[in-house]
C-alpha cells in the first residue's frame, strides 16, 4: 500500500512516516521546508521526499494521502486530491486507527515539556525491558529516532493540542485514547488557532473525557489552569506532582542534577543525571509516576532516569570551543525561554550566558507574548533577538524594556558576527528556535571551528565543558 504524506518533515508527520515504513507501507512525502534532524531521519528510512507541493506528485495516485495540519485550502496538492476524489485522512486519525488499537497508550500533553517528558517515559519503559512503541516530537538521544513500533502493547505518544487538519479542527490528542495521561502544564499558546485560554481548556477536557475509569491522570498539584480543566469533570483516578503533591522531589544539588523522589512521603528512589533545571525535575516526576502505572516500580524508574541522555534540540550540546560552549534549544514561548536559561544559570554560576532567539512560532509572530518576553531572558547576560522577515511588529519594544542588555539583528550573517564578538573567549551561547533558524547553528559552528578549534560532541551525547 502506497501512502503519500503531505507535510512529511514536521515532527509529528515525519515520525508517523517512520512508523509506516516499519509497518511495511510504501511511503513517499512532500514538504515546503526540508531540514535536519527530521530530513536526515527520513533519508535514513529510505523515504523519497519532494520539496514543494506540485500536484504532479499525486500522479499516479497513491492509495492514501495523509494530510498534515500545515496544509490548508488553496494548497495545490489539497485542491488536487479534493477534485480528484483521492482518499485522504489526517495524521493523528491514521495513527489512532492503525497503530494504537489494543495498545496501552501513555500520552503526554501540556504547553511545555511534552517532548522531554515523553522521551523520559519511553526510556524508563525501555530500561525496564518493556520495549515500548513511541511517537515523539523530537529525537531522544537514548534511541536516536523519534518513533518506533515497539514489541509490547505499551505505546508512548506526545499529545499535541494543535489542530488536527484543515478538515478537522479538534486537537490532535483527541484521536489517541490514552489509558495513562500526563498533563504537564497549561498556558495560553497557539494564538493562531485558539482565541483564548478557555478554548484550549475545552480541548484538554475533550482529551480528559477519553481516559477510562481504570486509567490514570498525572497532573501537577499547583497548576491552576489544569485544575480548572479537572473541575469540569474527571472520571479517572488522579495522582499529583509538585511541592505538595503525592509525588515530590527533594533536591540534592541546587541545579537539579541530583534529587530524591518521594511518593506519599516515602523515598522511592534517587536520580543522578546529566539534566539540569527545575523543569526537568518536574518532567522526571511525571515520567516516574506514569511509568509506575504501566508496571515499572518507582525505584527502577529512577534508575532509568539516571541514564537518560536528553533530547536533540533540548539544550543539546553542539560543541565546546576554547571556552565557548554552544547549545541548541527548542524554546519558543516566554516560559520555556525563562526556565531553560534559569536551569543553565544554576549550573554555570556567574559565567557569561548569551541567548540568541528566533521568535518563529505563529504566536510569537503575532506578538501575543511580547510583554512577557521582556523578562524571559533575565538569567542571561545578553539577549540577541533575530527579527525575521514578515513579522509585523518590531522586537525593538522588547529590547527597550528588557531586564538584561539586548539587541535586535535582522541579518543572519550579522547575527553570527555579533554573537562571536559578544562571546569573546568565554561564554555559554544558547540558540533558541522551534525551526531551522536559517541554518544559524551550522554557520556559527563553522565559524567557531575556524577561529577556536575544538571537536563537536557527536550527536550531542556529551555535555559541553563547564555545563
Amino acid at each position: 500500500m502506497h501512502i503519500h504524506i503531505l507535510g512529511i518533515c514536521g515532527t509529528f508527520m515525519g515520525s508517523l512516516a517512520q512508523l509506516a515504513v516499519a509497518a511495511g507501507y510504501r511511503v513517499t512525502g512532500s514538504d515546503a521546508n526540508v531540514y535536519p534532524p527530521m530530513s536526515a531521519q527520513l533519508a535514513q528510512a529510505g523515504i523519497e521526499i519532494t520539496e514543494g507541493y506540485d500536484a504532479a506528485q499525486l500522479q499516479p495516485a497513491p492509495d492514501l494521502v495523509v494530510v498534515g495540519n500545515a496544509l490548508s485550502r488553496g494548497n495545490p496538492c489539497v485542491e488536487y486530491l479534493l477534485n480528484a476524489g483521492l482518499p485522504y485522512i489526517s495524521g493523528p486519525q491514521w495513527l489512532g486507527e492503525h497503530f494504537l488499537p489494543g495498545k496501552h497508550v501513555l500520552a503526554v500533553a501540556g504547553t511545555h515539556g511534552k517532548t522531554t517528558t515523553a522521551s523520559m517515559l519511553a526510556w524508563i519503559l525501555e530500561y525496564a525491558g518493556r520495549s515500548p512503541g513511541f511517537l515523539i516530537g523530537g529525537v531522544p538521544q537514548n534511541f536516536g529516532v523519534s518513533a518506533r513500533l515497539g514489541t509490547t502493547p505499551l505505546f508512548v505518544v506526545e499529545a499535541d493540542e494543535y489542530d488536527t487538519a484543515f478538515f478537522d479542527k479538534r486537537s490532535k490528542f483527541v484521536h489517541y485514547h490514552p489509558r495513562t495521561l500526563v498533563l504537564n502544564n497549561l498556558e495560553f499558546d497557539h494564538a493562531d488557532i485558539f482565541p483564548n485560554l478557555a478554548a484550549i481548556e475545552t480541548q484538554f477536557h475533550h482529551l480528559l473525557r477519553t481516559v477510562p475509569a481504570q486509567g490514570l491522570v498525572v497532573v501537577p498539584q499547583d497548576d491552576a489552569n489544569l485544575a480548572a480543566v479537572l473541575q469540569r469533570g474527571c472520571w479517572t483516578p488522579v495522582e499529583t506532582t509538585g511541592r505538595n503533591g503525592q509525588w515530590r522531589a527533594s533536591l540534592l544539588a541546587k541545579d537539579g542534577s541530583a534529587f530524591e523522589i518521594l511518593c506519599d512521603d516515602s523515598v522511592v528512589g534517587r536520580v543522578d543525571w546529566e539534566q539540569t533545571g527545575d523543569h526537568n525535575v518536574a518532567n522526571g516526576l511525571m515520567a516516574v509516576a506514569a511509568a509506575r502505572h504501566a508496571g515499572v516500580p518507582a525505584q527502577q524508574a529512577c534508575a532509568g532516569l539516571s541514564h537518560f541522555r536528553g533530547v536533540k534540540r533540548r539544550m543539546e550540546c553542539l560543541g565546546s570551543f576554547a571556552g565557548i560552549h554552544l547549545y541548541d534549544d527548542f524554546a519558543h514561548h516566554p516560559t520555556a525561554i525563562a526556565t531553560t536559561l534559569r536551569g543553565l544559570r544554576r549550573k554555570v554560576g556567574t559565567e557569561k550566558i548569551i541567548a540568541v532567539i528566533e521568535p518563529r512560532s505563529n504566536t510569537m509572530k503575532m506578538g501575543i507574548h511580547r510583554a512577557e518576553l521582556t523578562t524571559a531572558t533575565r538569567d542571561a547576560n545578553l539577549a540577541l533577538w533575530y527579527q525575521p522577515p514578515g513579522m509585523d511588529w518590531s522586537l525593538r519594544e522588547v529590547v527597550d524594556s528588557a531586564d538584561v542588555p539586548s539587541k535586535v539583528v535582522s541579518d543572519m550573517e550579522q547575527l553570527v558576527e555579533e554573537t562571536l564578538r559578544e562571546a569573546g573567549g568565554n561564554a555559554h551561547i544558547v540558540i533558541m528556535s522551534n525551526g531551522g533558524f536559517g541554518g544559524f547553528q551550522a554557520r556559527l559552528l563553522a565559524r567557531l571551528g575556524q577561529h577556536h578549534g575544538g571537536v563537536q560532541n557527536a550527536g550531542g551525547a556529551e555535555q559541553c565543558d563547564g555545563q
